[in-house]
């Protein structure tokens, strides 16, 4: 693969064992061997907002630095590496593809709370069930996932093993879901469990996943659930 050098590029980003928005973009740039700069954080750590509001007054990560300008938010990144590096396909050519791509990303981006709240993202866990058990409303949000996954994959997937066939910014907003699927042991059918696998495969998920056990940082909650 081509390796391109874009150091104007600086992504800050939060803890990489917890924080699920900020794997998003670096998955886009490191899945394509694209070279930026990163600055991790201890977002947990109140001595960090000073840091963060640095970069950006929203004071939250990923912020992305592209030379003069300041971009934040997972998606609003990832739309920019599509505009940046139209030759990777971010968002798929072909317009149904590229209309369900973004509508799942966008509904990944604002929904599933309570799967957010009840299962959050930590690399490091032991994979097993939450120790509450699964709730209601976080069975529905791992239904409604798992068949956004079987329908990416049964309309386009027959051209890749991802959501819309070939990686796109699509596995990069669901990547961390797929993490935490893993994590809380939680049992799916065949197809879903092909899709965590594909992600757990990505060399770029590997090194990430890497980096994050070599973090220090702990989060008491998150540890206990």
């Amino acid at each position: 693969m081509l390796y391109i050098a874009c150091m104007n590029l600086k992504l800050i980003l939060g803890n990489k064992n917890y924080s699920s928005w900020s794997m998003r973009p670096w998955l886009a740039l490191a899945e394509h061997d694209i070279a930026f700069e990163e600055e991790v954080l201890n977002i947990y750590d109140p001595a960090s907002k000073a840091k963060i509001l640095k970069y950006s007054p929203a004071g939250k990560m990923p912020i992305l630095i592209d030379g003069d300008n300041t971009i934040w938010d997972s998606l609003a990144i990832l739309e920019t590496f599509a505009d940046k590096f139209p030759q990777f396909d971010l968002w798929p050519k072909d317009p149904a593809a590229r209309a369900l791509a973004r509508s799942v990303s966008a509904e990944m981006h604002s929904g599933f709370v309570p799967l957010r709240k009840a299962m959050p993202m930590n690399l490091k866990r032991t994979p097993v069930l939450p120790k509450a058990g699964i709730a209601g409303d976080v069975q529905a949000d791992i239904r409604r996932i798992c068949d956004i996954f079987v329908d990416a994959r049964t309309r386009f997937g027959a051209r890749g093993d991802f959501l819309l066939g070939a990686f796109s910014a699509a596995d990069c907003m669901f990547a961390p879901v797929a993490s935490r699927l893993r994590t809380y042991g939680v049992r799916l059918d065949e197809p879903c469990e092909e899709y965590v696998e594909a992600i757990h495969n990505l060399d770029s998920f590997k090194r990430w996943k890497e980096a994050a056990l070599k973090e220090t940082w702990a989060h008491t909650h998150y540890d206990a659930l």
